[in-house]
């Protein structure tokens, strides 16, 4: 089924809810790609239990799909000084809600209660912030991508590395979110946000 091996469909066909996919994304250990920059497929992160972010979130757009999901990703824009994040989106019930993979302590899982992307995307604004000065930094959100325009090339199980899906994430059009008066006024982070920021889930190993 859409590539999988019987091996890995016996653990991912017990991954039938979200909140489950979302429960395994969080125990697989963080990938602090210590050999250099890689974006793995669903078949070589399963064998090695590890991903990134997004890692993670192909991942969980091929569990979901198992269970009759399309795979879709969005992919969230910052200012310059701060890192991208890609979440897995899905519909239930007719409401929007997220997978992520992250080290971050607040920018996770989102429950389907959003009636849109942009509504959805929101949720992650005043999170979004540098631990060194509290500047919030996203400014957009890409359209959804579905994976499944990638099958040709085998993104499930391919041993080569997946970055025309990075590249199509950047590629594609994103929606503002804030226009430039609105920027201008931001407020930054308190300081107990920060502090709360800088918590993690993941450590390197040493």
């Amino acid at each position: 089924m859409h590539g999988f091996n019987k091996e890995e469909l016996k653990i991912l066909k017990k991954l039938n809810t979200p909140k489950k996919v979302q429960d395994f994304i969080n125990s697989l250990k963080a990938n602090f790609e210590p050999n250099g920059d890689e974006c793995k497929s669903p078949r070589v992160i399963l064998k090695r239990r590890k991903a990134h972010c997004i890692e993670g979130a192909i991942l969980a757009a091929a569990i979901l799909r198992v269970h009759g999901h399309k795979p879709l990703l969005v992919d969230l824009r910052t200012t310059r000084d701060d890192y991208e994040h890609v979440l897995t989106v899905f519909k239930q019930d007719g409401y929007w809600g997220a997978i992520t993979k992250t080290n971050h302590a607040v920018l996770r899982y989102r429950e389907p209660i959003y009636k849109n992307i942009r509504e959805l995307v929101m949720s992650y604004f005043h999170e979004y912030f540098l631990n060194v000065n509290g500047k919030k930094t996203l400014r957009a959100y890409s359209k959804p991508v579905d994976l499944s325009k990638f099958d040709n090339k085998g993104w499930v199980t391919s041993k080569e590395d997946l970055w025309y899906i990075a590249r199509h994430l950047d590629k594609v059009k994103h929606y503002k979110i804030l226009n430039n008066k609105q920027i201008k006024n931001l407020r930054k982070a308190d300081k107990i946000e920060i502090e709360a920021g800088k918590l993690t889930e993941y450590k390197k190993d040493l």
